[in-house]
């Protein structure tokens, strides 16, 4: 089984690049499950009703998030609506919506999905080691094929977490800091890994937003409004192959395609 999964959709060139690309890069790869995470997809930060039918309109089975998702009030009503768009399983009870799930794929496979939220440099929430045993129990009843999105700051963590999970997991895929990272593999007892997958939006930015507004706040300190950049669209993401039997991955490929 071949899952892609794209890094941080960021904005309207990021759906963009989403809608351009992943029709052809699924049907060149042979990709049979589609996850992103697209925290920022509603002009950075969040996402709305509105886009989120559009991005599962451009192929994406399933989303994921991290700290933004809560940038949008209409994100709460549509994560109990939709099993399949995820918000941090190690939020605290109570938090609308789901933070992992069993999805099935047009083949009637079932895939799990656990989004998880880091700790170090980031807002508190609960811990993501203690959360993602559980979440691995519940779904482990249902499908043996687990891929887990860390959204997180610190490099550190987001390893660790690979280690803490192999042979456990199909992979580990790192999200948030918007910059594809070139340590990809597949660790000693079968979980795929890789730091970040990078973004899918506009890469002549800092991290998807205009380089000048960025500067101007690192320059003078002063409050700067951080406005969508728009130039060098590209997607970034992974390519999973998984062994549908054992839930091991046979291997993990970066991917850096252009929007043209």
């Amino acid at each position: 089984m071949k899952i892609l999964f794209l890094g941080d959709i960021v904005g309207s060139p990021g759906r963009k690049a989403a809608k351009g690309l992943i029709p052809k890069i699924k049907k060149r790869e042979g990709i049979d499950f589609v996850i992103a995470n697209a925290e920022n997809a509603a002009g950075g930060s969040g996402v709305t009703p509105k886009i989120a039918e559009e991005l599962f309109d451009s192929n994406i089975d399933l989303m994921t998030s991290g700290d933004h998702i809560w940038k949008r009030k209409e994100v709460f009503e549509l994560l109990d609506q939709h099993p399949n768009i995820l918000r941090p399983a190690n939020y605290p009870p109570g938090a609308p919506g789901l933070g992992a799930y069993a999805a099935k794929t047009k083949k009637d496979k079932k895939i799990g999905v656990i989004n998880l939220v880091g700790r170090v440099f980031m807002e508190a929430v609960d811990c993501p080691f203690m959360s993602v045993k559980k979440e691995i129990e519940e779904l482990k009843k249902e499908t043996n094929i687990i891929i887990v999105d860390l959204h997180a700051e610190a490099t550190s963590e987001k390893i660790a977490m690979g280690w803490y999970l192999d042979g456990l997991v199909s992979a580990v895929i790192g999200t948030h800091t918007h910059v594809q990272t070139a340590d990809e593999r597949v660790l000693p007892q079968g979980t795929a890994y890789i730091t970040d997958t990078g973004m899918t939006g506009p890469h002549d930015s800092v991290i998807g937003r205009k380089k000048e507004q960025i500067l101007a706040r690192f320059l003078t300190q002063l409050p700067t409004r951080f406005e969508m950049a728009e130039d060098d669209i590209q997607l970034n993401g992974v390519i999973i192959d998984i062994d549908e039997e054992t839930g091991k991955a046979n291997s993990i490929k970066r991917i850096q395609e252009k929007l043209k």
